[in-house]
């Protein structure tokens, strides 16, 4: 039901992102990821996408939720979320031009400042709770002509990294909410 997985590679206050040269969030700002592959694990294809769009093997890969959305109060998707942190005297030269865009450090608080149109519009609200709060949250975002109109977070049992069964009932439970606001006029968060 999720396809995406996405990764924020953390240096002290200082996260690796990809300025993207795709759809979507093209010419933005965005952690590292991509699409799950057929029979794919969650943890398994975002071990792969951070090796092959940054060369980087995390030791340690913290799942940290989910970030789900609607478009226009039709369409419904979402990603998996994941830290990955190294030691603040890590070395890894930017920036790198890849096949997906620019790598490159960006400091915090360059990130979620209130000017900066230059991220991923979910990332300023979301980025310091992936970050610093030690629980796992689904983040979910309402965007309307391509813009973001509302967005609302909640704890969630991180059993659904790993648990098949329990995150389908989960996904089905909320895409399901989702679609009935959607016909009864509300918006799409929780």
């Amino acid at each position: 039901m999720i396809k995406y997985n996405i990764c924020f590679v953390r240096r002290d206050q200082q996260i690796l992102l990809l300025n993207r040269e795709k759809a979507s969030w093209m010419g933005c700002w965005n952690g590292v990821g991509g699409k799950l592959e057929p029979g794919e694990q969650p943890r398994q294809s975002m071990i792969r996408e951070l090796r092959e769009e940054t060369g980087l093997i995390a030791e340690q890969l913290l799942f940290k939720g989910l970030m789900t959305w609607t478009l226009d109060g039709e369409r419904f998707g979402g990603m998996y979320v994941y830290l990955a942190e190294f030691p603040v005297d890590f070395h890894y030269a930017v920036p790198v031009k890849t096949t997906e865009g620019i790598l490159d450090w960006k400091e915090l608080s360059w990130i979620t400042h209130p000017e900066n149109r230059g991220v991923a519009a979910n990332l300023p609200g979301t980025l310091p709770t992936v970050l610093e709060d030690a629980g796992c949250y689904q983040h979910h975002f309402n965007y309307v002509q391509s813009r973001l109109q509302s967005s609302a977070s909640m704890a969630i049992n991180p059993a659904i990294e790993t648990d098949a069964l329990r995150r389908e009932a989960f996904l089905r439970t909320l895409e399901a909410e989702t679609v009935a606001r959607q016909v009864i006029g509300q918006p799409a968060n929780r």
